[in-house]
């Protein structure tokens, strides 16, 4: 008699619950994503490599957010200025002769000081009035960026240098995008991590009701501003890789719109889920650019013709990040993340799918 094998999924403890991998199949295949994104500069050129740059420093920052909003449930407006601080504060350290390598961490913990000084008046806020806080935090932080010269430049911005590992300089595309995938891997499973841990359920347990968690004993001052500090250590890091990886850092970088590309990714990718926050930033990233290829087709045509497009598709790339944001609020409140659970459970199931 040949034995059954169980159809569904299966928790039999906590630790089962709380495990990393549920299956060795997802292990599998997250062993495999990073094997393929660690073999791209093998057959992938400049621009594509350019694009996973982008997607995995963007990432870092938009999964510290996500623990911000996500988990925690506190709004932020100003999460590209913290991005900012970071990126200025790497910049600093090389200057006065610190490691690039070394200097990126301590980016980190330079935005999660900042970040704290914004978050222990914050953490007494909520709703609308925390959302205006950190929209105050972000134009103070601009007027600081724009005025503070010793740090930043000033308007001028200010340049630094490539990371450099025993001779080697990661100044190319093919050599950072392993200086990226490094740190999206480390930032990633510590995140992981952390929402496994005592602080981490606390953090949820804020966000779901904030008074039962008190009830509970949780010090909701404490965790508030603690998610802040972990946000802003995010965003400081993302901003690092993104200084070192231009090698030119600009005041006019950081603005309230990218603030909002922020939010948008967290959002398209699911809030309050750690893969989701680098499936959300992939899909904005990579959005722009299909608008563009789609204009790039459409040039000439009768439809570009009808309505005269001409010069405006880097308005229809904007109007693509805004209606994106309206369609997934409406179509798929919960994100990518979400959708992608349907679809592995659907398979999972089989034939018992409903």
């Amino acid at each position: 008699m040949t034995a059954l094998t169980p159809a569904g999924d299966f928790r039999e403890s906590y630790r089962a619950d709380t495990t990393l991998f549920p299956t060795r199949n997802s292990l599998a295949a997250c062993l495999l994503g990073i094997a393929l994104v660690a073999a791209s500069p093998l057959v992938l050129d400049r621009y594509w490599l350019n694009l996973l740059i982008n997607i995995g420093f963007l990432g870092i920052a938009a999964l510290g957010l996500n623990i911000l909003v996500g988990f925690t449930g506190q709004i932020s407006i100003g999460h590209a200025a913290f991005f900012g601080v970071g990126a200025f504060a790497s910049a600093l350290f090389v200057k006065h002769g610190v490691p690039v390598l070394a200097a990126i961490p301590l980016a980190g913990f330079v935005t999660t000081a900042v970040g704290m000084v914004f978050g222990l008046p914050a953490a007494r806020l909520k709703g609308l009035y925390l959302a205006i806080a950190t929209l105050a935090a972000q134009f103070i932080l601009e007027d600081f960026f724009a005025r503070a010269r010793w740090f930043t430049g000033g308007v001028a911005g200010t340049i630094t240098e490539p990371p450099e590992l025993l001779g080697l300089r990661f100044d190319s595309n093919e050599t950072y995008l392993y200086v990226v995938l490094f740190w999206v891997v480390v930032m990633y499973v510590a995140a992981a991590n952390l929402m496994r841990s005592r602080d981490g359920r606390a953090l949820v347990a804020v966000r779901d009701h904030y008074l039962s968690a008190e009830m509970m004993g949780i010090n909701l001052t404490k965790y508030r501003t603690l998610s802040f500090g972990i946000s802003s250590f995010y965003a400081g890091v993302g901003g690092g890789l993104y200084a070192h990886y231009l090698l030119f850092v600009s005041v006019e970088a950081f603005t309230i719109l990218f603030s909002i590309q922020f939010l948008a990714m967290v959002i398209i990718g699911g809030l309050g889920s750690v893969s989701g926050s680098l499936m959300g930033t992939a899909f904005m990233v990579l959005l722009p650019e299909v608008v563009q290829w789609g204009g790039d087709l459409l040039a000439g045509s009768p439809i570009d013709r009808a309505l005269n497009l001409g010069g405006g598709i880097a308005y229809l790339r904007e109007m693509a990040i805004g209606a994106a944001i309206i369609l997934f609020l409406i179509f798929e409140p919960d994100g990518l993340a979400h959708r992608w659970q349907l679809v592995k459970a659907y398979w999972k199931l089989y034939p018992f799918s409903h």
